[in-house]
């Protein structure tokens, strides 16, 4: 039985043409993203792979070479991918290639309910944004979408008129030693062919505009108004670094010595009597804002986030894009805070499912958060740690116990709870507010004294945090304090401008420190 097919009228494949440009503009879009994005490879994509080809596909990520010809293809596959359906240039070839490439997106992390996958931007459970774009793609290659609207069209209509001369030539209609000729192409014809170039001539605006948007952002001169005076102020890029962040060990993990804070990503900071101060950071630390603090981050050395699981599917979609490496140490906290200043310890059930979820999203290592440790050995919860630690530890990860006052640690060693590292707070107080007669959130060690004298016992390495007594202390003085008198390692939270100058105060640091008592411990 011979099958009719509808004709398509010429509205109707202008649609088509439509949808044909608009997927070339995503996939020549985040082509571009990729090519121009500082140190990007698909090595966080693969690596989270899920799915019964994960382990394929993870391997890719661990072979160099491999992982090398993986990135080249992708960024520029997709350049030319989108190229081609932008302008209707070897249509099909450009098509069939979105197809492979989408395929294997899809394979690598389908969104199925058994997959963490499930959860990503853009996956609803079986369908993703892959899979629509796929489908749409293979009902696109069933019609001649370049050919009626493209530079498809064009060559083969230049070649029709070609072939048409050369057979008149045969027929001796015409002389065979004469030129063709082929201003028989009506020139709408060719206007019509070429309709989507202005198509690509947008899309180049768009990014030289996004590019100098960002460009003035990070590495121009910013004006800071002071007075009746103007200054200027240089944002430092990676090649203004003054040596090599050196690193350390962590049971079986490798981290930076300088380690970035969360809180302020996570839009909260410590301000004191400046209330607006949280808001006017959460309003900076747009999504793509923190994106590219951890770029930068990762630019300079600094190779490991610390933070509450809040930011886990943040790092997660960081990862997802190929964007970088970042590991994650997980803040595991398990109170809940009124507004009145007082905690309360969260349901066990629900703290333990915080610690899950850390693990779930891919934490490089976790520990109790230093209030949640501080609050529940002042109130006898000893099983509840022992019970959210075992659950890392089961799970292959290093585990750690916070604390702010170093009662909590001493208690700990007491009990014989045995952590693979220590977190806790290290500053001086030679600061105004740190004379204040009560607490103000304006001292968050207590007793650094006592604090350096009980550490430097501990074998275990040591994250020294707050050092800068939220903003109280100059890094130049805190980082020195605190790697001399026995931290391992200091986390430190940082906007991306400050990434460059805190990472060379580290290195200058470390190579100041003389005659420290504690020996390192990573």
């Amino acid at each position: 039985m011979k099958l009719n097919y509808l004709k398509l009228k010429p509205v109707h494949m202008y649609l088509l043409v439509a949808l044909r440009v608009i997927i070339g503009w995503h996939f020549l879009y985040e082509g571009i993203v990729k090519l121009l994005a500082p140190g990007w490879s698909a090595w966080g994509y693969l690596m989270n792979s899920t799915g019964f080809l994960s382990g394929i596909f993870k391997g890719m990520a661990q072979n160099d070479v491999v992982l090398s010809v993986v990135d080249f293809l992708n960024v520029w596959g997709l350049i030319f991918i989108g190229l081609g359906l932008i302008l209707g240039f070897l249509t099909r070839v450009a098509q069939f290639g979105g197809i492979a490439l989408l395929s294997i997106y899809y394979l690598a992390n389908p969104p199925f309910a058994s997959n963490t996958g499930a959860g990503f931007e853009g996956s609803y459970l079986v369908v993703s944004k892959d899979l629509i774009e796929l489908t749409a793609l293979i009902i696109l290659s069933f019609f001649r979408t370049g050919k009626f609207l493209g530079l498809d069209g064009l060559i083969n209509t230049f070649f029709s008129k070609r072939l048409q001369l050369v057979n008149q030539a045969e027929r001796k209609e015409q002389p065979a030693s004469a030129e063709p000729d082929f201003k028989g192409i009506k020139r709408r014809e060719v206007i019509r062919h070429l309709a989507t170039l202005p198509v690509l001539g947008a899309f180049s605006f768009g990014v030289a505009s996004k590019l100098k948007m960002y460009s003035s952002e990070e590495q121009g001169l910013a004006d800071a108004i002071s007075g009746a005076s103007i200054k200027k102020f240089e944002v430092k890029n990676v090649a203004d670094l003054t040596g090599e962040l050196p690193k350390g060990k962590i049971k079986d993990k490798v981290f930076s010595k300088m380690i970035l804070g969360g809180n302020l990503l996570s839009g909260w900071a410590h301000s004191r009597d400046l209330i607006y101060v949280s808001s006017l950071v959460r309003a900076y630390h747009t999504k793509q804002k923190i994106f590219e603090t951890f770029r930068t981050a990762e630019q300079c050395g600094v190779d490991t986030l610390l933070s509450n699981t809040v930011i886990g599917p943040v790092i997660n979609e960081y990862w997802n894009k190929g964007y970088g490496k970042m590991q994650f140490i997980a803040d595991c906290a398990g109170l809940n805070y009124d507004g009145t200043g007082t905690p309360s310890p969260k349901p066990y059930s629900e703290y333990i499912d915080i610690v899950k979820k850390a693990i779930d999203e891919g934490a490089t290592a976790c520990y109790i958060q230093g209030e949640t440790a501080d609050h529940y050995i002042e109130h006898n919860r000893i099983d509840e740690i022992v019970g959210a630690m075992n659950l890392v530890r089961d799970a292959g990860l290093p585990i750690g116990i916070g604390a702010h006052r170093i009662e909590t640690i001493m208690r700990c060693v007491e009990l014989g709870l045995e952590t693979d590292f220590w977190m806790k707070t290290l500053h001086h107080h030679n600061y105004w507010s740190a004379k204040h007669p009560e607490w103000h959130d304006n001292m968050y060690c207590f007793k650094p004294e006592d604090t350096i004298r009980f550490m430097n016992a501990l074998p275990q390495p040591w994250i020294a945090f707050k050092i800068l007594a939220a903003g109280a202390l100059r890094p130049e003085e805190a980082f020195q304090y605190a790697f001399q008198n026995g931290a391992d390692f200091i986390c430190i939270g940082m906007y991306d401008f400050q990434v460059v100058d805190n990472v060379n105060t580290a290195v200058a640091a470390l190579s100041n420190v003389k005659e420290r008592q504690r020996p390192w411990m990573a």
